[in-house]
C-alpha cells in the first residue's frame, strides 16, 4: 500500500511526520495503538488528534479480512481454495452449490410473499375506496 510518506519529500516538519507515520505502517496496527495509547499518558489531546487521524484514514478497519469474505457473486479466500483432498473439495462445492440454491429460493420465496402482501393492502385499499362510493349510490338511488 503506497503511503504519502512515499511519495512526500523528507524534508522538515512535515517530513518528519511522513516519515513516522511510514514508519508505524511498516511496524503494523499494533504499533499505531502502541503510539495512540502512549501519546493519551504523555498529552491527551495529541492521542484524541491521533485516535482521530486512525479512524479518518481507516488504519483501525478490517480491510485485508474485508478482502476475503464472499461477496455473493464472485469466490475468494480460504472457503473455495481447495484443500487438496478431492473427495472433500467435491463434497464442499456440491453443499455450497446446494446452499446457493436454497438461498435463492429462500429469496424467490420472500419475495413472493412481500408481492402476496402488496396484493392484499391494494385489494383492502380498493375494497375500502368502494365501499363510500357504493354508499353515496344507494343514498342517490333513495332520492
Amino acid at each position: 500500500m503506497a503511503t504519502i510518506a512515499q511519495s512526500s519529500p523528507a524534508s522538515g516538519f512535515g517530513g518528519w511526520l511522513y516519515r513516522a507515520e511510514a514508519w508505524l505502517d511498516s511496524k503494523g496496527r499494533g504499533a499505531w495503538f502502541v503510539a495512540m495509547i502512549v501519546s493519551f499518558i504523555l498529552f491527551w489531546p495529541l492521542g484524541v488528534a491521533l485516535l482521530a487521524y486512525m479512524i479518518w484514514s481507516k488504519k483501525m478497519t478490517c480491510a485485508s479480512k474485508r478482502s476475503a469474505r464472499f461477496d455473493g457473486k464472485q469466490r475468494h479466500g480460504g472457503v473455495y481454495r481447495p484443500t487438496g483432498n478431492a473427495a472433500f473439495d467435491a463434497y464442499k462445492t456440491e453443499t455450497l452449490r446446494r446452499l446457493e440454491e436454497e438461498q435463492e429460493n429462500f429469496e424467490a420465496f420472500l419475495q413472493r410473499l412481500r408481492d402476496a402482501r402488496d396484493k392484499a393492502e391494494f385489494d383492502q385499499f380498493m375494497d375500502e375506496r368502494a365501499k363510500p362510493r357504493a354508499a353515496d349510490d344507494s343514498a342517490e338511488k333513495s332520492d
